[in-house]
């Protein structure tokens, strides 16, 4: 059973279970699911407490726990202080991973292709078409790239991918920040849309010369076709473990109002240019109070046991130091 397969069969699973005990409700980023399911499925076995998440995309997410529809939200895209103490939500990061672009292009193998940020914006932004185009090229002098053009993939609902990926962009090109911008949702220039990680996941997957953006455990369990990227240090880096930690261990969380912080485009010669984390958001008076307390729980048995499976999925664990600065997060602003 491939990975796509194996979370949405565990989702059906939670769905079912859902009818006949009690159960915490999530929805939101898509870009958090695998690793969520994991948790979800270790927290049952341990505990018996369904989690019940639906992996909709960040926007849908944020909608549905301001509405008060779900127990929680998770969302790539954080809410800044002033719209948390507005909606009267609580918020902080749940896990932190990378995002990489993956391609499908005929003889070509993961890390084959090197792409730098400016070339990356310019394919995504419909100025380079085609796989052979110069600067391609430039950077790839020993790879056979075919004379085709370029299929360009992108999330078609509100994402929090998205939000960080066009940040990245946004930073490594002036005429993307200008004409395009970054956010949850942008005007496209070119492409299609799909919906989730797994939409655009399963696009690439079909379409030949194309390309798109997913969250690694995405590309690495669907087997796709990913690109190394040129980082600010100006580094050739691959996606992997130890670069993805060397961005975010630039993370000052403690210094971030309502954990507030975006980590595209770290400094460092191993950073991977495009780290994100999720973020959990949970109303900090509830009506079902109860509800939340669950909730807690399963954040807390996933953050003391959690970690390795995590690592598993080349998710980055939150480091001890900001597990004991949220929990105390929780005890302030969460009313029990």
């Amino acid at each position: 059973m491939n990975f796509l397969k194996t979370i949405v069969a565990a989702g059906l699973v939670a769905a079912s279970t859902s009818a006949y005990a009690a159960d915490i409700t999530g929805a939101g980023s898509s870009f958090i699911f695998p690793v969520l399911s994991k948790w979800a499925d270790a927290y049952k076995k341990d505990t018996n407490g369904v989690v019940n998440y639906q992996s909709i995309g960040s926007g849908a997410g944020i909608k549905q726990v301001q509405a008060k529809t779900v127990t929680f939200g998770a969302t790539d895209a954080p809410l800044k202080a002033e719209q948390l103490e507005k909606d009267g939500l609580a918020q902080w990061p749940m896990i932190m991973g990378a995002i990489v672009p993956v391609v499908n292009i005929d003889g070509v193998k993961p890390g084959d292709i090197m792409l730098d940020g400016q070339t990356l914006a310019d394919i995504f932004q419909g100025k380079i078409t085609k796989w052979d185009d110069a600067a391609i090229k430039k950077l790839n002098p020993k790879v056979t790239l075919p004379s085709a053009a370029i299929s360009v993939v992108h999330r078609s609902d509100a994402s929090g991918t998205t939000f960080n990926f066009t940040d990245y962009l946004a930073k490594v090109s002036a005429d993307w920040k200008s004409k395009i911008g970054s956010g949850t949702v942008v005007e496209w220039p070119s492409g299609v849309g799909a919906k989730g990680n797994e939409g655009v996941s399963a696009n690439v997957g079909q379409t030949k010369n194309s390309i798109g953006y997913v969250e690694y455990a995405y590309a690495k369990q669907n087997k796709l076709t990913y690109t190394g990227l040129v980082n600010k240090a100006g580094k050739p880096v691959q996606p992997t473990n130890e670069g993805f930690q060397a961005a975010a261990s630039n993370a000052d969380w403690a210094h971030a109002p309502g954990y507030f912080l975006i980590l595209t485009d770290q400094p460092g010669d191993k950073s991977w240019p495009i780290v994100a984390s999720t973020f959990i958001l949970i109303h900090r008076d509830a009506t079902d109070k109860a509800a939340v307390q669950d909730a807690l729980k399963f954040f807390k048995f996933s953050f003391d046991k959690g970690g390795k499976m995590a690592e598993e999925l080349d998710y980055i664990p939150m480091p001890d130091s900001v597990v004991k600065q949220i929990e105390k997060t929780w005890a302030a602003d969460i009313k029990s």
